[in-house]
């Protein structure tokens, strides 16, 4: 699968917790995907510095992004 799918399929999954995230001020953005197949996103607005976040992280954005695409071992925030 190229990047770009790979890219497309993980926006994809994020748009299902899109509304939970923007329901709070918040959102976030794919940043890449590294070859060892680690996503890496940005948090935005209210998220940013939230102490939720982490929890967000692993309960919301990595199953949501893990379920759709199997093959994505870690996601990371670069901010």
């Amino acid at each position: 699968m190229s990047k770009i799918d790979l890219i497309q399929r993980v926006e994809a999954s994020l748009d299902s917790i899109r509304p939970h995230l923007e329901a709070d001020g918040g959102n976030v953005e794919v940043v890449d995907i590294t070859e060892d197949q680690t996503v890496q996103i940005k948090w935005i607005g209210n998220c940013v510095g939230c102490r939720m976040s982490f929890m967000t992280m692993k309960a919301g954005v990595e199953l949501a992004i893990r379920t759709a695409v199997p093959s994505i071992k870690e996601v990371v925030a670069v901010n």
